[in-house]
């Protein structure tokens, strides 16, 4: 069902009206069942109607039984609201709010609001980024990288950005996926999908941290002392919104009391039948909130679902701990405050059949709300975004107050279906800085480039001139002619008939009548405006582009920017035509001839089996209802072959994703073989036994293949990355044993097996870390795509053993850090692939020099300067990453292998937050980069987890001070801090403050000591450090300088 403008025809050139507007089919007798749907729309000359393909079920239409045909009478309203034009073209949500939307693939916008929410919980937004992935991952294949890609894009875009790549790497790669699902199994599928991505890596427990909650389901005996519980998680909450006025009600009525008695008695263990009460209290909940709001319900009396359109509000500030904590169990900590701010409002618009999803959301938790409508960014107010999304009945005002008539009510069927909330006192660690150290160097540098090349080609549309953003009034018509056909077909192209990038262009204002521009032709190319004809091009679904019609005379008195509307309705495109010119035998142009519905425009390509050469020849006029044997002695003329010579004659359909050619029937019509204007041709001498055995593609389409898919790839050492070293001819088809072997015969090599191969990054113009594996690709076109580029690169190694076997084992690189020398060494470890850190280490140990013969040895995880995790010597390397990350070797300093049960290991790192401050020195406790400073009397033991914690989420002691060492100069420090003493309820620390070269049985430069806030001078902390017997200094190479830090605490 649609909306016309109904006169759009007679407007003047250049006319436009936004409208919201809203269709109903109006049920007469059920009114709670009609079907209502709402949009909004930019009419313009190329889209003057608009609507819904699927309003609803004709089924449902002419069943008398469900009210909407009554008496052979359906009621259709319209209601139509004609606002200011807003420029849907130019308006730039990026510039307007500071955010960008996502694009709509059809049935997605569900998607789209619960990916915007997301995206702007910036912890969830940081854990994703820091999901381990690499550039060898496709992002189609990789939900981690599908979706780091597509949060960094909303991050650092400038325009709406597509999801096909996410929607594919988990399956719903199709229109009828998001029919058959909703928005609340889309979260869900997402956050199972992720959780178990996430496992094993830094960020694992990042969504049960975020988003699940407990509850405890208990039945409770009257009469008998008997109580049954069981704890279940949540990560979302299904309210009911039916009979409840609000999000209180529902919670009331999700906590409510069951009475079991009567015929529905509680069996309970040893006591038999018992009366009982039976209910649901929580135990935690989350630090985000998630509140499914069930506005869809099944409706028995009428075997089908509805929406419930009834009032429901929910506030700004949801208090869970009301009622002196009415909703929580016994086990619930009390201590927790369970105060809640509202971060996004999820809201359907339209009916159970269908409609739209929309999201306003504040992702600061401002007072700011952002309407995200798919691509469209929009600023909103509180009102809008709380009030209106109540739903329930308005109020029209009355036209004549004065009389007193009955308001007019209607149902308002936008209304919000999900509610996240934040709780407030997680809020700052929940909405976090998010910036670009916490994206993957591979990530940053693939979506620099894209966006690079799409800067690259925007450059190249505006020296083009082909775009109406870059000159007002003006634009670019190609004219292809004869000669381009002849010129370009076997030489540049071998399908379809024309690169209209390479063709005559004309810069034209679009208001020039056609017939003036038929003027300039005539003077460009002498081509009198009699003589010219001039045909329309048409993209056809196979994506072939074919001369379509020729223009009547009617439009050849337009303008030819309505010329343009008329043949292509994608703005800012140029305007194609075809100049048909007849020519005579003296070779001077005549008039063309006159063309009837009968006659089909065909042109024609000529093949060479010896030469393996195809060129164009011509094109003819013919009757539909001829037939091609008609036309063979002309075809025979056109080819300087006998005139009786016996020819093949095939029709290029298409050539994207595969080649169609197929043989014509030379008895059957031109009608009953389907062709039509603009078609192609291709014909050749026929085929017989001796050439079909001489030449390596004796017919049209056999050649057409191998023109499709032929491939010269450029061979390079991956030794010497930057030079060529052989080139090979090869095709996309070839298989992974045709391509090695090929490569192997090049080399004189007879095992192909000891060839291992590695793709190009097309980015970084580097091999990509990861070789392909062992017949780990289908084809030839497999290994040489990259992203949406295809390369013409491929590198080359000579194993020394067959790839298969090396496959069986892992090669990790270790950086080997000498505990006394300043250097690292880089070792290649190749062992089975069950092996085990422990056997990394104890291969390391026969190939470095050690400081001490019972040294031992550790494996560390580092990125960014950061230890992202101490590898226990059992774990398995089969899935160590040492591509993305780097494996740190180093000894063990004696001090740390045997900790008593109060000690452990923390991370410590100097920082400076306040310049002003030059001469003050405060400790902090530090997690997600946020100082909370600590006071002398804290327990700092008791700010840290028990367990450790890496990466992003690592909690740090900090020293902050004045700024006087090199930048980033101290990132990565692991120190022994004695916990668990007590001296008079007093702490006491001594930390070295200033870095500085180490030497062998160097002291400390400076000791401060602070014992209650005061300085007792630097004896009494000679005194502590001697008494604590900490041990030798911790020596380690940060960022190319070399340095020494102590702490000792005591408690």
């Amino acid at each position: 069902m649609y909306l016309d403008v109904a006169d759009s025809a007679t407007l003047p050139y250049g006319w436009s009206r936004y409208a919201q507007f809203s269709l109903t089919v109006v049920n007469q007798v059920y009114f709670r069942h009609t079907v209502r749907k709402e949009t909004q729309h930019q009419f313009n000359a190329r889209e003057s109607d608009w609507g819904f393909t699927s309003f609803m079920p004709l089924s449902d239409l002419y069943d008398p039984g469900k009210g909407y045909l009554v008496n052979d009478t359906c009621i259709i309203e319209a209601e139509v609201a004609v606002r200011r034009v807003v420029d849907y073209w130019t308006y730039d949500s990026k510039k307007e709010t500071g955010y960008v939307g996502l694009k709509n693939q059809g049935a997605t916008c569900y998607m789209n609001s619960l990916l915007q929410t997301l995206y702007h919980i910036p912890y969830f937004r940081k854990a994703v980024y820091h999901m381990p992935t690499t550039e060898n991952d496709m992002p189609s294949g990789s939900i981690p990288l599908a979706l780091q890609s597509l949060f960094y894009k909303l991050q650092y875009s400038d325009s709406s950005v597509a999801t096909k790549e996410l929607t594919k790497s988990f399956g719903w790669d199709t229109y009828d996926s998001f029919m058959q699902h909703d928005v609340q199994e889309l979260n869900r599928v997402l956050s199972e999908k992720l959780e178990d991505k996430m496992k094993g890596t830094v960020v694992e427990g990042t969504i049960q941290q975020l988003f699940e909650g407990h509850h405890m389901n208990y039945i409770e005996c009257i009469n008998v002392d008997y109580k049954s519980t069981r704890k279940e998680s949540f990560y979302d909450l299904q309210l009911d919104v039916k009979g409840c006025r609000d999000v209180y009600a529902s919670f009331d009525k999700y906590v409510e009391v069951e009475r079991l008695e009567g015929d529905n008695k509680y069996h309970a263990e040893q006591h038999g039948l018992q009366d009982a009460r039976k209910g649901v209290l929580f135990i935690d909940f989350p630090p985000v909130l998630q509140l499914q709001l069930k506005r869809f319900e099944y409706d028995f009396m009428r075997d089908t679902m509805v929406k419930i359109n009834d009032r429901y509000e929910f506030p700004l500030q949801l208090d869970l701990d009301r009622e002196n904590g009415k909703y929580l169990s016994p086990d619930a900590d009390r201590r927790v405050r369970n105060l809640y701010t509202l971060h996004s409002v999820l809201v359907h618009s339209g009916g159970v059949h269908g409609g739209h999803y929309y999201a306003f959301i504040r992702p600061t938790l401002s007072d700011q709300w952002f309407k995200f409508d798919d691509e469209r960014v929009t600023k909103e107010d509180m009102k809008r975004a709380l009030e209106e999304q109540y739903g329930g009945e308005e109020e029209l005002p009355q036209t004549n107050p004065g009389f007193n008539n009955t308001p007019f009510k209607f149902t308002k069927y936008s209304n919000a279906y999900m509610l996240v909330y934040i709780r407030e006192s997680d809020k700052d660690k929940i909405i976090c800085n998010v910036d670009e150290k916490d994206i993957a160097e591979h990530l940053r540098m693939r979506l620099k480039k894209e966006q690079e090349e799409k800067e690259q080609k925007k450059r190249k549309d505006k020296a083009r001139g082909s775009s109406l953003y870059y000159y007002k009034g003006l634009f670019i018509a190609l004219v292809a002619r004869n000669e381009d056909l002849v010129e370009q077909i076997g030489r540049d192209i071998y399908f379809d008939l024309v690169d209209h990038d390479k063709v005559r262009s004309f810069r034209i204002q679009k208001q020039m009548p056609f017939n003036l521009f038929k003027e300039e032709v005539a003077k460009e190319f002498g081509i009198p405006v009699k003589l010219q004809r001039f045909w329309l091009w048409a993209k056809r679904q196979n994506h072939t582009y074919r001369p379509n019609r020729p223009l009547t005379q009617m439009e050849e008195t337009q303008s030819v920017g309505q010329l343009r509307e008329v043949s292509n309705k994608t703005p800012n495109t140029e305007l194609k035509l075809f100049l048909e010119v007849e020519l005579g035998p003296d070779l001077h142009p005549l008039p063309p001839p006159d063309k009837s519905k009968e006659d089909i425009l065909l042109f024609f390509k000529l093949y060479d089996p010896v030469k393996e050469e195809l060129r164009y020849v011509g094109r003819l006029f013919v009757k539909n209802n001829g037939k091609p044997i008609d036309i063979i002695v002309k075809l025979n003329e056109m080819a300087g072959f006998a005139p009786d010579e016996e020819i093949e004659l095939y029709e290029e359909i298409k050539f994207e994703p595969n080649v169609m050619c197929e043989h014509i029937d030379k008895r059957l019509t031109f009608r009953a073989s389907q062709l039509e204007d603009g078609d192609i041709i291709c014909f050749q001498k026929a085929a017989t036994v001796e050439s079909a055995e001489q030449c390596r593609y004796p017919e049209v389409p056999m050649f057409l293949e191998y023109v499709h898919n032929r491939q010269v790839v450029h061979f390079r050492s991956l030794e010497k990355p930057k030079e060529d070293d052989f080139c090979l001819e090869l095709s996309k088809t070839f298989t992974y044993d045709d391509v090695v072997e090929r490569v192997a015969q090049h080399l004189g090599l007879d095992d192909p097996t000891k060839i291992r191969l590695t793709s190009h990054n097309c980015y970084s113009q580097q091999p990509k870390p990861q070789p392909i594996k062992f017949r780990g690709v289908d084809h030839l076109s497999d290994m040489l795509i990259h992203y949406n580029q295809t390369s013409d690169i491929l590198y080359y190694e000579v194993l020394d053993i067959p790839l298969p076997e090396l496959q069986c084992l892992k090669t990790l690189k270790v950086a080997f850090h000498h505990a006394t020398k300043d250097e690292v060494v880089i070792h290649s470890i190749r062992l089975p692939k069950q092996s085990t850190v422990g056997d990394v280490l104890n291969d390391l140990k026969t190939k470095v020099e050690l400081s001490h013969p019972n040294a031992e040895l550790r494996l560390l995880e580092v990125f960014y300067h950061k230890i992202y995790k101490i590898f226990p010597p059992s774990e398995k390397i089969e899935n160590i990453n040492d591509q993305y990350w780097t494996l740190r070797a180093e000894e063990i300093p004696e001090e740390e292998k045997n900790l008593g049960p109060h000690d452990r290991l923390i991370h410590v790192y100097h920082f400076t937050k306040d310049p002003s401050q030059n001469q003050t020195w405060k400790f902090a406790f530090l997690s997600l980069g946020r100082p909370e400073y600590l006071q002398d009397s804290d327990i700092v033991s008791s700010r840290f987890q028990r367990r450790d914690v890496y990466g992003a989420w690592e909690q740090y002691l900090g020293l902050e001070h004045s700024d006087s060492a090199p930048k980033e100069l101290i990132q990565r420090i692991r120190l022994r801090l004695l916990l668990g003493w007590e001296i008079g309820g007093v702490v006491v620390v001594v930390v070295v403050v200033d870095p500085f070269p180490v030497h062998p049985g160097s002291s400390p430069s400076k000791c401060k000591t602070w014992m209650n806030g005061n300085s007792v001078g630097s004896d009494i902390g000679k005194g502590v450090a001697k008494e604590a017997d900490v041990g030798r200094p911790w020596t380690g190479i940060l960022t190319g300088d070399l340095i020494t830090s102590k702490v000792y605490a005591r408690y």
